[in-house]
């Protein structure tokens, strides 16, 4: 009987009709003996049928349920619940239906805890990061914070949900004024007067447009790179002094000795070197007032090729290429300044004067000043703090220039480039955002 329940269904059925017709004939011959042929034949075949169909029935009944199992757990995995499986030791050829029927809800199960955990750790990383992140929709209320944006803006409570015009209401007018703004950018808030950044990204989420909102906290880093900064301030400027008023003094007693012993021949000697020392001293001082007191640009409009004539005739330098008859907006002092600082840098860089040159071009939203020259080169070091200010691998150098040069370019909204040359030397590009000009 089990060797039958596991038989496939189709021949199962046959061996059910087989059995029918067989019983129908021996009914007819049975009861032929004691009621007419023609009746006795149709008493048996009902008789036959009729336990037929309770047989398909009983047959039939436990595949039913097997279809109304698969459909109970393929609403459970539309739900999302895939802890169902179904047992079936019946028909082989519907045992391979519910092998691949639990095999789906196996992988189902695995990719789901799978998920799971990912989403777990994600949350984790996204709650315990020290950066305070505002999901909003496109109607400008909160869809996601974490633990840092709900103790800045609503202390320490939920914020999904709320409209950011409300939570706004309670904070700083700095943070107010900068979430206002549009763009990326850093803001003091705070009696601490703490540091943030702020960064803005916008993107589409099950297609609809939202904003993601990132607050970093960066006084601690600021105040302790200030620091650093003030160090290095203070040893270069010690060094200076050391280097010049250490030789002035020495002068001025040498001057004293002198006068003692009426040898005034040589005092215009001393007196020189003090003057030489001094102006040294006080062109260093003037370098570094001029980088601390670096003014707004003054923007006009510039003609380039006298400007790069009047350049010319300060440094020498090679023009590469062609100057465009172009009118450029920028402040000509400081871009002059700029540019003055890079071709020194590169007429010190070792190589030969004749190869230090300029070349301007024009892009679709940008100025590019280049400066090269065929010069040592720079090392890794070198190239990731060339722009810092105060570090230099000169022995005598102030750190400044390219530091200087820098400032100057992010003021006009530009930026600076550096980076050694393939056959030798350095390439130092200054970018400036294309202003109203006219050809």
């Amino acid at each position: 009987m089990q060797r039958l329940r596991t038989l496939p269904l189709a021949i199962r059925m046959i061996v059910l009709l087989v059995l029918a017709v067989a019983l129908a004939v021996a009914g007819t011959v049975l009861l032929s003996r004691w009621l007419p042929t023609a009746v006795a034949g149709v008493l048996a075949g009902a008789a036959s049928a009729a336990l037929a169909g309770f047989w398909v029935w009983r047959s039939l009944a436990p595949v039913q349920a097997l279809f109304r199992a698969l459909a109970g757990t393929v609403a459970a995995y539309r739900d999302g619940d895939f802890s169902f499986g179904i047992h079936w030791d019946r028909h082989a050829d519907l045992a391979e239906l519910v092998q691949a029927h639990n095999a789906l809800g196996n992988t189902l199960r695995e990719q789901r805890l799978d998920l799971v955990q990912r989403e777990l750790l994600l949350d984790t990383v996204v709650q315990n990061t020290p950066v305070a992140m505002l999901l909003l929709d496109p109607t400008q209320h909160v869809v996601l914070a974490n633990l840092a944006a709900r103790r800045l803006f609503n202390a320490g409570r939920k914020l999904e949900g709320h409209a950011l015009a409300d939570l706004l209401a309670s904070v700083p007018a700095a943070v107010r004024e900068a979430l206002g703004r549009a763009g990326d950018g850093m803001f003091t808030a705070g009696e601490a007067e703490d540091v943030y950044h702020l960064s803005r990204r916008s993107f589409r989420l099950n297609g609809r447009p939202h904003e993601l909102l990132l607050l970093r906290q960066m006084t601690v880093e600021l105040r302790r790179r200030e620091v650093q900064t003030w160090k290095n301030v203070i040893r270069v400027i010690s060094h200076e002094l050391n280097n010049s008023l250490g030789p002035i003094s020495s002068l001025a007693h040498s001057g004293t000795e002198l006068l003692r012993r009426g040898q005034v021949d040589r005092l215009p000697l001393v007196l020189d070197t003090i003057g030489e020392r001094a102006r040294h001293l006080d062109g260093f001082l003037r370098e570094y007032a001029r980088f601390a007191k670096l003014p707004s640009p003054q923007l006009e409009a510039v003609r380039l090729p006298p400007f790069i004539e009047k350049l010319q005739a300060q440094v020498a330098f090679a023009i590469d290429g062609t100057i465009p008859d172009a009118t450029a907006q920028f402040d000509p002092a400081q871009i002059q300044q700029a540019l003055l600082n890079l071709l020194k840098n590169a007429h010190e860089s070792g190589g030969a004067p004749d190869q230090v040159a300029l070349s301007l071009r024009q892009l679709p939203g940008a100025w590019e000043l280049e400066v090269r020259d065929r010069g040592t080169g720079m090392g890794e070091a070198a190239l990731a703090n060339a722009l810092l200010p105060f570090y230099s691998t000169k022995r005598n150098g102030t750190g400044l220039g390219l530091a200087l040069a820098r400032e100057i370019a992010e003021a006009h909204g530009g930026r600076i480039a550096i980076a050694n040359r393939p056959d030798g030397g350095v390439r130092v590009v200054l970018s400036l955002p294309r202003g109203p000009m006219s050809a």
